[in-house]
């Protein structure tokens, strides 16, 4: 050994290639001013139901112990609310804890995850930080899944494919004939994670019955979170329907006791008042509707978004001048580099202010 390697300081510890190369996750926007519109992020803009903030103020006397890290009594209100089991119900924080229990469950190293592009941005970094390798299959010219391409692109490396449905960010479902044949197509071995964040927004029909598929389609997993329409984006709690050994396999995977007692029981009283969640449902779909109409008019194209969101796609120059439009306005919307921009339907002021800035840059929409 040279005097030189001696006297060398020894190497810091490093983290793990696989981590240094992740693209950072870009959450929406956040301002807590009073004029301005937060619509980066596709959060419920109602309140949280009173019987949720209730059973948190009284399950935060109790904050000292810690939860119930099965999380039970959830899982068996999940199982009877969509006519499951209750061992074939997993939980975690937020859906995309789920999955990423999901990826690190069934992925190793060099194995293939496929789903579409640009789809839920957190996609390719849980697949990264598990070792395994995303393929991402650019969207149809409706910007929806190309589900021929997504099957044409599985080889005997993948493991998982991830639907998401509606699309976020372009609000697109997949229809349930297109997803039964293309589960058709796909071998049992392979998982396909129906990942429907947004399914509480989407009209009847116009998106899967995934649960009816999972029940023919034993790899079909059904992943859903409390965060959108029930509003408990703050608490972090989602869930997966699958057969019961993969669930086993979730909650082994999962971080202990990562799903507090706050969430747990306020996801348990916010299923209790569905009617309620499902009335805010409904005018969020009422704006939504109005929104679309009113920019469509204005000569802005758009496809027609089941999810609690509106997608304008603009290339680099236009999507500069509506993001500078947008901050100029107070409103702050969540841009995607060289695809586009989402704008979250929020309250009827806060959507008119949108309806009013892109109706002075309408030039734009045809230019």
């Amino acid at each position: 050994m040279s005097s030189e390697q001696l006297l060398a300081p020894p190497a810091p510890p490093a983290l793990r290639a696989a981590v240094t190369g992740l693209p950072a996750y870009v959450p929406g926007r956040r301002s807590l001013g009073a004029d301005i519109a937060a619509l980066a992020s596709n959060e419920s803009h109602y309140e949280p139901l009173p019987a949720a903030t209730a059973a948190v103020a009284e399950a935060a006397r109790r904050m000292n112990r810690y939860p119930d890290m099965a999380a039970v009594e959830l899982r068996e209100r999940i199982a009877g609310h969509l006519g499951v089991t209750v061992e074939e119900v997993a939980v975690g924080p937020g859906s995309v804890g789920v999955l990423q229990q999901i990826i690190t469950g069934l992925c190793d190293a060099g194995d293939e995850v496929v789903f579409a592009w640009r789809s839920f941005e957190a996609y390719p970094i849980l697949v990264e930080l598990a070792g395994a390798r995303p393929v991402r299959i650019p969207l149809d010219d409706a910007e929806g899944h190309d589900l021929d391409a997504m099957a044409a692109a599985v080889t005997d490396r993948t493991k998982v494919i991830l639907l998401c449905t509606p699309n976020n960010p372009t609000g697109v479902p997949i229809s349930h004939d297109r997803l039964e044949a293309f589960l058709q197509s796909v071998r049992p071995d392979i998982l396909v994670v129906i990942d429907e964040a947004y399914v509480e927004y989407a009209d009847a029909g116009s998106g899967p019955d995934s649960l009816a598929l999972y029940r023919r389609y034993p790899n079909v997993c059904v992943l859903r979170t409390f965060s959108k329409a029930y509003g408990l984006a703050g608490l972090r709690v989602g869930y997966a329907i699958t057969t019961a050994a993969i669930a086993k396999g979730l909650r082994r995977t999962a971080l202990p006791f990562a799903v507090s007692a706050l969430a747990q029981k306020a996801a348990i009283a916010s299923l209790d008042a569905g009617e309620e969640m499902a009335a805010r449902v409904s005018l969020v779909k009422q704006e939504r509707a109005r929104m679309a109409a009113e920019l469509e008019a204005q000569g802005w194209r758009l496809q027609p978004s089941q999810g609690n969101f509106l997608w304008i796609r603009a290339d680099a120059p236009l999507l500069a001048l509506l993001v500078d439009a947008f901050d100029a306005g107070g409103i702050m919307v969540r841009a995607y580099q060289g695809n586009g921009v989402r704008i979250t339907v929020a309250d009827p002021v806060s959507n008119d202010r949108v309806l009013r800035l892109l109706a002075a840059h309408a030039a734009l929409a045809i230019s």
